[in-house]
């Protein structure tokens, strides 16, 4: 495909954006990734559990950023340090995250665009800029979590040193290429296989850890403590970070387009209902990979006095003689494996999503991938090299931070966006969800700003 596609077909606003007078009309408008946009088929009528299934897909992208590396290392150090008590982060995160993803399907199918060329839409160049260079950071520190952690599964599983496992990370690039060249539902398909492993393994090993039924659930009841322990906010915001991505707003609003819903009124409506009902779905699963990790790891770390167990290494390490089930570690690494690998398609998705819809500027897939993918590589290659697996696991955590960081810059459009009847027209969200969303992205500043306190200027 040419770097500049001709056949980009431009929207008709009058038919296809309904709320088109809310929107910059010389920001012109192309639809989110033409090559798949509204080829997935979907059922006129019939039974409904069709059509659910006719839109299921999106959500399970969607889901992927929410239990891929990065998670792992904030849940790992979350359980093992202070037991079940940011289990309540987990779940607030999460449903924090069902909430932020249902805006955003509601205004890709209600507008015809992803997120991105919303603010293109809306926001000068120079603020456009900015954003956009906020959102190239949350990748890239995304990216940094994928490459450290397929790294890390590498070397567990083969025995390939970290920065041979590195390097190798960056051959991915081309697989969502060969995915997408045979369908999305293809891409799809592969993404919830690879789901259905991950889910697998961690069954397996929180059977084998047998976590005290009552000290689970007191986990998901918020603590005062999480606030006022500074090295426990830390984490929990880690956790956050890693939970609600900002990629995956802007990768959401753009791949429920895929579903050839009638663009009226009354399909997008019926389209946001299902694509709504997929990812919630799809996140209850994301849910219960994130409190599996970091129940396993409090019932097996935090229990036998193994506080300090943050490096994902050390965690295989220790896994099988502490369960005392021998595939306990390679089923851990296996799934972290394919975390990896999955996460990969929704970075890489995400990327180009941000690069067309902020700039604009269309470049060959594979040279994009490669460009974000060596910016990732070259500091988990050098940190690697001089401090070794604890220094990749330092950095991985803090990847999850800066990721944390950038939340307000895509949490803060979105929510306005969607409470805009200009924009939205029929499809504005009531007052009490724009509330709540508001609170939302309250929430998350506030937690920010107590963090980078914290962080420079002592508690």
């Amino acid at each position: 495909m040419d770097a500049r596609t001709p056949e980009m077909p431009t929207v008709a606003l009058s038919t296809a954006l309904p709320a088109a007078s809310g929107w910059r009309g010389d920001a012109g408008h192309v639809q989110s990734l033409p090559e798949v946009n509204s080829t997935v088929a979907v059922p006129t009528g019939g039974l409904w559990w069709r059509r659910l299934l006719a839109f299921a897909g999106p959500g399970y992208l969607v889901s992927v950023g929410y239990m891929d590396p990065g998670n792992w290392a904030t849940d790992l150090a979350g359980g093992s340090k202070f037991g079940y008590t940011l289990l309540s982060v987990i779940l607030l995160s999460n449903l924090m995250a069902i909430l932020l993803q249902a805006l955003a399907a509601r205004l890709g199918i209600a507008t015809d665009r992803d997120l991105a060329q919303a603010c293109r839409a809306t926001y000068s160049r120079p603020v456009n800029f900015m954003l956009w260079l906020a959102c190239e950071a949350a990748i890239i520190a995304c990216d940094l979590a994928e490459v450290i952690g397929t790294a890390i599964a590498l070397k567990l599983l083969f025995g390939i040193p970290l920065v041979g496992g590195a390097l190798l990370a960056a051959l991915d690039a081309f697989l969502l290429l060969l995915l997408m060249n045979r369908g999305f539902r293809f891409l799809e398909a592969f993404v919830i296989a690879l789901l259905i492993v991950i889910a697998v393994c961690f069954v397996v090993q929180i059977t084998a850890a047998a976590p005290p039924v009552a000290a689970v659930l007191g986990g998901f009841v918020p603590s005062r403590q999480i606030v006022t322990n500074p090295e426990m906010l830390y984490i929990a915001i880690g956790i956050i970070g890693a939970t609600v991505m900002p990629h995956n707003l802007y990768l959401h609003s753009s791949i429920v387009q895929t579903r050839a819903y009638p663009r009226t009124e009354e399909g997008r409506r019926d389209a946001i209902k299902w694509a709504t009902t997929d990812s919630t779905i799809a996140l209850m699963l994301a849910l219960f990979i994130n409190a599996a990790i970091l129940v396993v790891a409090a019932a097996t770390f935090h229990k036998t006095g193994h506080s300090d167990v943050a490096e994902i290494d050390r965690a295989f390490e220790l896994l099988s003689p502490l369960l005392g089930l021998g595939i306990a570690s390679t089923l851990f690494a296996v799934a972290l494996l394919a975390s990896g690998l999955n996460s990969t398609v929704t970075a890489t998705l995400a990327g180009q999503i941000v690069m067309q819809g902020f700039l604009d500027l269309r470049m060959p897939n594979w040279a994009q991938r490669l460009l974000t993918r060596g910016i990732a590589i070259v500091p988990v290659v050098v940190v690697a090299a001089i401090y070794g697996d604890s220094g990749t696991a330092q950095l991985l955590v803090f990847s999850q931070v800066v990721l944390s960081m950038q939340l307000p810059f895509a949490v803060i459009p979105l929510v306005r966006f969607v409470s805009d009847k200009r924009k939205m027209g029929a499809f504005a969200i009531p007052m009490p969800v724009a509330a709540s969303a508001w609170i939302v992205a309250g929430v998350i500043v506030i937690l920010n700003v107590k963090l980078l306190i914290d962080t420079f200027f002592g508690s």
